[in-house]
């Protein structure tokens, strides 16, 4: 993504909400056009430069999962946000596996909107080699190359797969990340339906890393979907609860 003001595209049939997004995000400082369903999405991606797409998930004509496959048949390197419907966990693991990066269920909160729409604008941004890069989030600091996780300058002990696991959502932070995905890249490919393994590392992981195990701030848990890193020094990212 090139540096500067982003260009979004809002793909919603209501043009009512179309209208209202535009006012919106234009003064959070995007670029802003819109389409009114997915085929005319797809139709204005060759001809009009896009960072990242805002793709409502109930659409008549093409559904928004299909437009998302689509894009990403196009390209790895557009950002997608999918709008879905609350209490339909279906609808988010679809949207993921579909290929978003992320998604804001409805009713949603605007400045929640733009934040996560912030949060894909900087990952889109950010070098993607970070293999020997130190992370730093709030009082944490993890550096992947000696295998070393700091809080408020104290050494945290972590057992290896407990640092293969931190660090993997750590380089994702602001990202859900499904249950299955982080089985195969912590596990190996032959994991992804070991969901107690993932509970049991996390409650562990969060006693050593969180002020208050049972508030978390860092390690978030995205219902029936898996966890979201939140970096808690970053003002844009949503805080816990904000969803």
């Amino acid at each position: 993504m090139a540096p500067g003001k982003s260009n979004l595209l809002i793909v919603d049939d209501e043009p009512a909400l179309r209208k209202a997004l535009h006012t919106s995000l234009s003064a959070s400082g995007f670029g802003v056009s819109e389409a009114r369903n997915g085929e005319e999405a797809l139709a204005a991606l060759p001809r009009t430069p896009v960072d990242i797409v805002l793709l409502d998930i109930s659409m008549p004509g093409m559904s928004g999962i299909e437009v998302c496959r689509k894009i990403r048949e196009l390209s790895m390197h557009i950002g997608i946000m999918m709008v879905t419907v609350r209490d339909s966990e279906d609808d988010k693991v679809q949207a993921l596996e579909a290929g978003a990066d992320d998604f804001i269920t409805k009713p949603y909160r605007l400045r929640e909107m733009i934040a996560r729409l912030h949060a894909i604008e900087r990952r889109m941004s950010a070098q993607p080699d970070t293999a020997d890069t130190v992370l730093t989030a709030g009082a944490l600091e993890l550096d992947p190359k000696r295998r070393l996780v700091t809080k408020n300058g104290v050494e945290i002990h972590l057992s290896p797969k407990e640092f293969d696991l931190l660090a993997f959502l750590f380089q994702h932070q602001g990202e859900p990340v499904m249950h299955a995905r982080l089985l195969r890249a912590v596990w190996g490919p032959e994991f992804g339906g070991e969901l107690e393994y993932l509970r049991s590392y996390v409650r562990m992981l969060r006693k050593k890393i969180e002020n208050d195990p049972a508030r978390p701030e860092y390690l978030l848990t995205e219902p029936w979907v898996g966890y979201r890193f939140h970096n808690p020094s970053d003002p844009e990212s949503p805080a816990p609860g904000d969803e």
